[in-house]
């Protein structure tokens, strides 16, 4: 970077500028979070926005409760429902709509159009002459 005076006073301000921000931030941080000078969080008012369980407890009604299917597998069916993948043909690289894959780029893209037109013409020609060697 460079090493003129000009960026030297900036980097010098902004250094001064982030410490005195800092303590702003983490003063309006502490004050959001409820948290005192000590270190404490009120706890007064937790009852009105969560209910606190404890992990015991929790573990406790998921042994009651008999599971069906276990996350994993439940995981993996809705897994095997999204991996659809669309089929690319190998010559062209496009699937059954006649679209390209999105990783293909753009100028790829055209490359290949180009390719597979050409591909195309070729064999209407060598259809033709083949209907025009039979009529013959």
């Amino acid at each position: 970077m460079a090493k003129s005076l000009r960026s030297k006073w900036k980097r010098k301000m902004r250094a001064i500028k982030r410490e005195r921000y800092g303590k702003k931030e983490l003063a309006l941080l502490k004050k959001v979070l409820g948290i005192d000078e000590n270190g404490d969080t009120e706890m007064k008012d937790i009852d009105n926005i969560a209910t606190v369980i404890d992990a015991k407890s929790i573990q406790e009604k998921r042994k009651d409760v008999p599971e069906e299917k276990s996350i994993e597998e439940a995981g993996k069916v809705l897994m095997e429902i999204d991996q659809v993948k669309p089929k690319y043909n190998k010559k062209t690289l496009r699937d059954e709509c006649g679209n390209y894959p999105e990783w293909l780029s753009r100028r790829e893209v055209k490359k290949r159009a180009i390719v597979n037109r050409k591909r195309k013409d070729k064999l209407k020609r060598k259809h033709i002459k083949d209907k025009q060697k039979k009529k013959n």
